[in-house]
Formats: structure tokens, C-alpha cells, sequence
């Protein structure tokens, strides 16, 4: 273990003495747009959305966040998104003040931050330049661990049929909210891609992706 590994040991475990622990429902609600903002949310288990709420009832799903992420920062005095549970949630509560004082707690949000900021990045390119194919391929192997990116190690076995299922912890009008897509064009591309034998749908909260590579190939990167 390098002694940056045993930096981050060190300070993971004071950081995991800091804050409450939090539980939320599926579904439920952490905080709305508008809201006083003066604590800080690490997520430790289950999946969350920030999305916004347009005057007309429209809604952009603006970030997912899974365990490591972080939520609750803002410029100013009220959340500018609402938070909501995807599946049932554990969070670690932090207040903002004991963040200001805390250099360790300090660090670590600011590394979530630069994590969270390349992702929103990329989503930016999602959002103005990819077709909704490539955005349904591109949320697919969001849910693939170490798998896309740009140290992809490739299949395991190359002789072998590269699958994984996946749980979406997503409705498809909720995909459909965070892609920029009407619910009518994920469903269409998500036929599309049985059609293809890319993917199975095995229930109407799990995919399994038949080959990896093949979705991969889907999304735009490549």
C-alpha cells in the first residue's frame, strides 16, 4: 500500500466517524428546489436523482448519484434541484459548517466534486450531440463496471460471449428524464435493441445486455 493509499485509509475512517446516518424509502424525498441548503449528503448505499421541474411540468433529470457521490452543494442559500430516491437510500448527513472547519472533509468533497464534474461533462456531450441510440447504449454501460471507459480491459474472455444484467433502479419515464427523450423513444430503442440481440429485458427493472462490446460500440465513442 503507497502511502497516498494510506493517506486516503486514514482519512476515510475519520471521515466515516463525521455526520448522521440517514435512511430514505424509494421514492422518497430528501430535499426540494428551494429548500434552505445547510447540510451536505454523502450517498453509502442505494441510488438517487436530482432533477428540476420546468414551469410547465416538464422535468430534467440533471445527475444519478450512487454510493461515493455527494449532493446538497450549492452557491447560494436553497438547493437548486430536488433529490429524490431512487431505491432505498443510506446517506451520511454532514453539515455545511462542519465541512468549512474539517480540511480532511474538505478533500474529500472536493475530489467527489472533480469526479462529478467530469460526469456532468459528459453528459453535456449526451445531451447536445448523441442520438437517442447512442444515448440509450451510453446509460447501458453506465451500469457496467470498469467497462467503456477509457481504460476498458476489454472482455474477460474474447472467445466467449461478453454478458452482464444490469438493474436499471430506473422507470423508463425517469430514463427517459434524464436522457432528453420522450418515454415513446426509449421504449422504441430499447426494441430496437432486442430486435439486434444486444439485450433481453428480464423485468421491468433488469436488462441483460448479451454483449457488452456490442452495446459499447453503440454509443457514440467509437
Amino acid at each position: 500500500m503507497t502511502e497516498l493509499d494510506n493517506e486516503m485509509h486514514r482519512e476515510s475512517g475519520s471521515k466515516s466517524s463525521s455526520g448522521r446516518k440517514h435512511r430514505l424509502s424509494a421514492h422518497e424525498v430528501l430535499f426540494y428546489e428551494g429548500d434552505r441548503a445547510d447540510r451536505i449528503y454523502e450517498v453509502l448505499d442505494g441510488v438517487m436523482m436530482l432533477y428540476k421541474l420546468l414551469p410547465d411540468g416538464r422535468r430534467q433529470v440533471v445527475y444519478v448519484l450512487r454510493a461515493g457521490d455527494m449532493l446538497g452543494f450549492t452557491n447560494h442559500d436553497t438547493f437548486d434541484c430536488t433529490a429524490e430516491a431512487l431505491t432505498a437510500v443510506e446517506l451520511q448527513v454532514y453539515e455545511t459548517r462542519e465541512v468549512a472547519t474539517s480540511p480532511l472533509l474538505q478533500h474529500y468533497v472536493n475530489r467527489c466534486l472533480l469526479s462529478q464534474m467530469e460526469h456532468l461533462h459528459e453528459h453535456t456531450v449526451l445531451l447536445g450531440r448523441k442520438s437517442a441510440m447512442e444515448r440509450v447504449a451510453t446509460f447501458l454501460m453506465s451500469l457496467v463496471p470498469d467497462r467503456g471507459g477509457a481504460n476498458c480491459a476489454g472482455p474477460a474472455n474474447r472467445d466467449a460471449p461478453d454478458m452482464r444484467s444490469v438493474v436499471l433502479s430506473m422507470t423508463r419515464q425517469e430514463i427517459a428524464d434524464y436522457l432528453g427523450l420522450t418515454i415513446e423513444t426509449v421504449s422504441r430503442v430499447i426494441s430496437q435493441l432486442k430486435r439486434k440481440g444486444l439485450i433481453k429485458v428480464e423485468k421491468q427493472d433488469s436488462i441483460h445486455i448479451q454483449n457488452v462490446c456490442g452495446i459499447c460500440q453503440l454509443t457514440g465513442m467509437h
